[in-house]
């Protein structure tokens, strides 16, 4: 048994605080209802009633996120199967959310399903906050009657989608910190240690080594006009930007993402384990697989994947099997579109795709641990090549200066 802290509205309105003990929140909801309270906050640990007291002297503001939408399902699922009506649910999750923009939402959504409309009717009014995924699972899980079930379908899915996210962010953000403040190392040597030389081979009357001529010139252009290199940068970033919104520059950006050394094979796993957890989530709700497919092609996130998947579609309406236009994409590993085939032929399709998900995620934390591993040493060599190579360039000159002074002086001895 745990020890549940909770803040509860009580028949007359007011707010009531206190302590129980139970197995689960669920059980905590149904001994609240049992003595007519309507919970607003339920926390494990005498430290809930700090936490549900600093939620009401201060929101937070900014987007909604996936960790946000997972609590939702996960407090959706189980106050409903606790069998509180769905207004209540909304209204009690309505006063517990710390964000501003998903307090709004909710308080609109309870009021729209207070005038009369379905659950996915109002949730979909919102689709910048739920996606097509959420909307489609709560469209299945009305429809069946097995909402709480699905609910918490949809918080696993996005647990995971969420983790995987949080993963493949750390793999990128460490090379991509460690990139930044080697530029800004070479900066400061191309702006403070280079010019120092510079003045002193202005005396020297030999001519400067090729590198040493390449590393000052370099160093006066990042001085004199890095405006021109700040805005070439910039234009460059802005053409990328504007080529990546139209079709074909999408189409080779997401390309080349999935094929690019060290990050793509990671990618291209990510993007496995997503199709295949989202698709076997979609059926297992009771989506038929054409809806299934079609939602997956938009919430896939990179157009090779979306293509891919609608060509799939296409091919089913035509009668054809799932497993012939995921080969002809030639995105999907083998071993994917294998245990697709097998999945499809003994009608264990939805059981396949959670196995295939389940390997891939395993796959990535693999791949993120090795790439981190892999990329540590390859940036200190970078470093390590671009700093020698700047101190080489500065001391050459140095040398053959030595070696000009040391010939007179050897002559004059004999």
């Amino acid at each position: 048994m745990a020890v549940f802290t909770y803040v509860a509205r009580n028949p007359q309105g007011k707010m009531v605080s206190g302590r129980t003990e139970a197995a689960t929140q669920a059980m905590v909801v149904k001994i609240l209802k049992e003595q007519g309270l309507t919970p607003t906050s339920i926390q494990t640990g005498v430290a809930g009633e700090a936490k549900a007291a600093r939620r009401k002297q201060k929101l937070k503001r900014g987007g909604v996120g996936l960790d946000d939408l997972v609590l939702i399902a996960r407090q959706l699922a189980t106050m409903i199967r606790a069998g509180l009506p769905l207004v209540e649910v909304l209204n009690i999750l309505g006063e517990q959310v710390e964000k501003v923009a998903l307090k709004n939402v909710l308080r609109q959504v309870e009021k729209d399903v207070q005038g009369g409309s379905s659950f996915y009717e109002a949730l979909s009014r919102h689709p910048k906050i739920f996606n097509q995924f959420f909307l489609s699972m709560v469209k299945a899980g009305e429809a069946s009657g097995l909402l709480d079930a699905i609910l918490d379908q949809v918080a696993i899915y996005m647990e995971k989608a969420a983790s995987i996210r949080r993963k493949v962010k750390s793999a990128i953000m460490y090379p991509l910190c460690v990139s930044i403040f080697a530029v800004l190392i070479m900066i400061l040597i191309m702006t403070k240690v280079v010019p120092v030389f510079e003045e002193i081979f202005k005396g020297l009357d030999e001519e400067l080594p090729l590198l040493t001529q390449i590393v000052i010139g370099i160093s006066r252009f990042i001085r004199e006009k890095w405006y021109i290199g700040l805005a070439g940068l910039v234009g460059v970033i802005v053409l990328l930007y504007q080529w990546g919104k139209t079709k074909s520059g999408r189409h080779r950006i997401d390309a080349f993402k999935l094929q690019m050394p060290v990050f793509g094979p990671l990618l291209l796993k990510v993007a496995v384990a997503k199709f295949s957890r989202s698709l076997g989530t979609l059926m297992r709700a009771g989506v038929n697989i054409l809806g299934a497919l079609e939602i997956v092609a938009k919430t896939a996130g990179n157009v090779v994947i979306e293509e891919a998947v609608l060509k799939t579609k296409t091919s089913i309406q035509g009668g054809e099997s799932i497993t012939k236009p995921l080969v002809d994409a030639q995105v999907f590993p083998p071993m994917v579109t294998r245990m697709i085939e097998v999945g499809e032929r003994t009608g264990a399709l939805e059981n396949m795709l959670h196995k295939i998900a389940e390997y891939y995620e395993d796959q990535v934390d693999a791949a993120v641990a090795g790439l981190t591993s892999l990329i540590e040493p390859l940036l200190i060599m970078f470093l390590g090549v671009i700093v020698g190579g700047i101190v080489i360039s500065m001391f050459l000159p140095l040398v053959k200066m030595l070696e000009a002074i040391s010939k007179p002086r050897t002559r004059k001895n004999q």
